[in-house]
């Protein structure tokens, strides 16, 4: 089901660039020609079907395998929509190889920063030298900046926590203990001025998903009708369009977002980013990440927990055991959590929601109050 509404996703992002005019399709075009010269430059590509030995000599060249190493097998590892990601096994062991594209992979004409991946694997590598936090995420092995390839530990079966949105489906404490742990020494780390200097601000990637965040779920005309997603969800979600406060407000605070802080962020903190691994929590795909305010993690995820109907009590639990770094806003938090609501139930990326038309109304009302009136 997730997979679907991923690729459903996709499809409307794509159909909603050709509804937008000549201009922006023209502008797409020339975002993808650049990318495309990046790419055909590459003297490497990775791809799940393509020579066995070639991919065994260039993970030798860099010392990913040893010269006597030889590979087994080929995988996909997953679904994966953005970049090219392939499990490689050898009779010693098994690695995650992923190499980024100057478009999403699955659809080429959505033109993506080939820059996100070098974000990435710098995240993994600061988070590497943090004892108390490297342990939640899995290890970088290496990563080739001519080819924007990564290479990953393997963590092996495993599912993201996704089902959350389902009505039977409910969250432990111990899962909230642990999302809240790594977010609080994430945030509660202290870097040094040239480290925070030095760290890409990812803006490029971040003024794409300023669109998704911000602009496209209050635009009146986006191409997208949201009675394919549920009856009568268009006309609940034109109460909200039109509302000239809330999107005065909604811009007011993608500033905010786009604005740079001294904590590091992961940027896409969400059950689909919370792996279950054995039982046991790790965290991935930090490739939005960037120094800014911390209240946009805090305020993603418990947005995303208000969707999976988690209960007050639990959402109240998670603020007292986070812990706040300085200069923290649980204002500014709960106008992030208003956003990311109606983002999700009126904008393009949707989820697999389990909730009745009238609790998407009350979730929206709710939203709608904390983007404005905090």
């Amino acid at each position: 089901m997730v997979l679907v509404f991923v690729a459903l996703h996709k499809l409307r992002l794509i159909c909603f660039f050709v509804k937008r005019g000549v201009k922006l399709i023209h502008l797409r075009n020339q975002n993808v020609t650049g990318a495309s010269n990046i790419f055909n430059k590459m003297k490497f590509t990775l791809t799940l079907d393509g020579d066995k030995v070639a991919l065994q000599a260039y993970l030798r060249e860099h010392n990913w395998l040893t010269e006597n190493e030889t590979i087994t097998s080929i995988e996909k590892p997953g679904e994966g929509n953005m970049n090219v990601v392939v499990r490689i096994i050898t009779p010693n062991k098994s690695i995650i190889v992923k190499q980024a594209r100057g478009f999403v992979q699955k659809y080429p004409d959505i033109p993506a920063p080939i820059e996100r991946i070098k974000v990435e694997s710098d995240f993994y590598e600061l988070v590497s030298g943090i004892d108390n936090l490297k342990d939640y995420m899995p290890a970088m092995i290496g990563y080739d900046s001519e080819n924007y390839v990564m290479v990953m530990e393997d963590l092996g079966t495993s599912s993201d926590y996704s089902s959350l949105y389902k009505k039977d489906v409910e969250i432990t404490a111990e899962t909230i203990d642990s999302t809240i742990d790594y977010l609080s020494k994430l945030h509660n780390h202290t870097f040094s001025e040239e480290t925070i200097t030095n760290f890409s601000d990812n803006l490029a990637l971040r003024k794409l998903n300023y669109e998704h965040l911000f602009v496209y779920p209050l635009m009146e005309e986006n191409g997208f009708n949201l009675d394919n997603i549920q009856a009568d969800l268009q006309a609940v979600a034109m109460e909200y369009k039109t509302d000239k406060v809330l999107n005065e407000r909604m811009k007011t605070l993608g500033e905010v977002y786009l604005s740079s802080g001294n904590v590091l962020l992961h940027g896409d903190y969400y059950p689909g980013s919370w792996l279950n691994v054995n039982g046991v929590l790790k965290i991935i795909d930090p490739e939005f990440c960037f120094f800014g305010k911390p209240e946009y993690d805090l305020g993603v995820m418990i947005a995303h927990l208000k969707m999976t109907q988690t209960t007050k009590n639990q959402v109240s639990s998670l603020w007292k055991k986070y812990e706040q770094p300085a200069d923290f806003s649980k204002d500014l938090t709960q106008k992030f959590v208003g956003m990311e609501i109606i983002r999700r139930i009126i904008g393009l990326a949707q989820l697999p929601l389990d909730l009745t038309l009238d609790e998407k109304k009350n979730l929206l009302e709710e939203a709608r109050e904390l983007v404005i009136e905090l």
